[in-house]
């Protein structure tokens, strides 16, 4: 797949392969936060294919009840009303290209659709066609088409570029699918749940944790297995920028390629937050003072955030086992979560103390943590404070409240993972005064027993 990715690029010439190279970059970046198939269906057929000169576009979805394909999304003449759909297109499994795609599973290139039996002309006929099909283990999901007035309008290069981009669509696809299933799952949980009326409450709030801890290591492994497949298609588009870096290109064509560079970047970001979530981040835990780090940690970024942060610390803090980076990527996502739900207005307080965890500590606090000593550091935001219902799924994987390009939703998702990965516990809670904050706990290094970590 990656060499005939290359050999596609190495097809375009000019800005042409840089503004493909980018265009693809912000699909991988964006991709995460897309919330539900229709969005990124259109999304698709508008951001991605529509940027790409094609000069049109029709995305249809599979019905295996019926057996057609359904017009979900479309661009350019055939999508006159946005994203409203007056008369969806029904086309039945292997009825025409579309529909022989939809029964076959192959991709499709059309040089001269005049001289091609299974056309079936349109209110503005066509000359030439490519049509790629969306595929989960070996399902058809849907069909990606477009058309264009000229013969010999679609070759090697297109078909190449729109089936990376039907991969990533269906990976996508399958992904929002399993997170249905999940939630499908949680509510059939709840029904059933609220016929034991005899249980007591608190067997209701172990089988609630139970699910909660079965749910999330379900979309953990395969948010892990996710972002293994998407680091390849991420690796194919950080070298085809190689590539091009490699030749002497025009001062302005040198600003796009930096741009795709800084989207592989967050890319690369964005797959070591979904591993971290996923509990598969390889940490090195060290004997740390966690005072030190944090003090550090805000020398180093303080210029980016733009707010006052007031620290009261607790003397005589234990020394806690953790991976220091890991740790500084965490409290750097807290800091910025409590920044962004403020507005860059009021004050951010970072707090620290010692925490033995006994019975009382674990009933009253909320804790799900082994007996033991902890550290527990709080970051607190002066903002208006987050929901209930929000703040019941603040932790879901993908989850934000953001829109679309400016979250991922796995900031606080990859510190719940990083924590518990760490042996600890992370708690959110907002009063109805308004501000949040965030209790992370870190267990502490047993005093009689040698510090030397490996």
């Amino acid at each position: 797949m990656q060499k005939a990715i290359l050999n596609a690029i190495s097809e375009m010439s000019g800005t042409g392969s840089v503004g493909t190279l980018r265009t693809l970059n912000s699909f991988a970046i964006d991709i995460m936060s897309i919330r539900n198939a229709e969005d990124l269906f259109w999304y698709v057929a508008r951001n991605v294919v529509g940027r790409l000169n094609f000069v049109d576009c029709v995305i249809y979805e599979a019905d295996p009840a019926t057996e057609e394909l359904v017009q979900v999304a479309a661009l350019g003449d055939k999508n006159p009303y946005g994203r409203t759909i007056l008369n969806p297109l029904r086309i039945p499994f292997g009825e025409g290209i579309t529909g022989r795609t939809a029964r076959t599973g192959e991709a499709v290139v059309i040089e001269d659709l005049l001289s091609n039996q299974n056309y079936i002309p349109d209110t503005q006929p066509a000359r030439s066609e490519i049509c790629v099909p969306l595929i989960s283990d070996g399902r058809v999901l849907g069909v990606i088409d477009s058309e264009h007035p000229e013969a010999g309008a679609f070759g090697p290069a297109e078909l190449e570029v729109l089936s990376t981009i039907a991969a990533m669509t269906s990976a996508k696809l399958d992904l929002l699918a399993e997170t249905e299933r999940s939630e499908q799952r949680y509510r059939d949980l709840v029904q059933s749940h609220a016929q034991l009326s005899a249980e007591t409450e608190t067997r209701k709030a172990l089988e609630a944790q139970l699910f909660e801890a079965r749910k999330l290591e379900a979309i953990g492994r395969l948010t892990g297995g996710f972002a293994h497949g998407f680091n390849n298609l991420l690796t194919v588009i950080a070298g085809n920028l190689d590539l091009v870096g490699e030749h002497r290109v025009p001062p302005e064509v040198g600003v796009f390629l930096g741009d795709a560079r800084a989207a592989a970047d967050r890319g690369a970001n964005l797959i070591r937050d979904m591993m971290a979530f996923s509990q598969q981040m390889r940490l090195v835990p060290q004997p740390t003072d966690l005072n030190a780090l944090i003090a550090e940690t805000w020398d180093r970024n303080q210029k980016a955030f733009g707010c006052d942060v007031e620290m009261a610390f607790e003397a005589g803090t234990w020394t806690v086992a953790v991976d220091p980076s890991a740790t500084e990527i965490a409290l750097v996502n807290l800091m910025m979560n409590a920044r962004d739900a403020m507005e860059d207005r009021g004050t951010i307080r970072i707090e620290t103390g010692n925490l033995v965890c006994d019975d009382v500590a674990r009933r009253t606090r909320g804790l799900d943590l082994a007996p033991g000593r902890y550290v527990r550091l709080s970051v607190t935001d002066e903002g208006m404070g987050i929901p209930p219902k929000t703040l019941q799924r603040i932790f879901d994987p993908f989850f934000t409240t953001k829109v679309v390009g400016q979250g991922t939703g796995l900031g606080l998702s990859m510190v719940q993972g990083f924590v518990k990965q760490s042996g600890g516990s992370i708690i959110a809670r907002s009063g109805p005064m308004g501000g949040a904050t965030f209790d992370v706990y870190f267990p502490a290094i047993d005093p009689d027993v040698n510090e030397s970590l490996t």
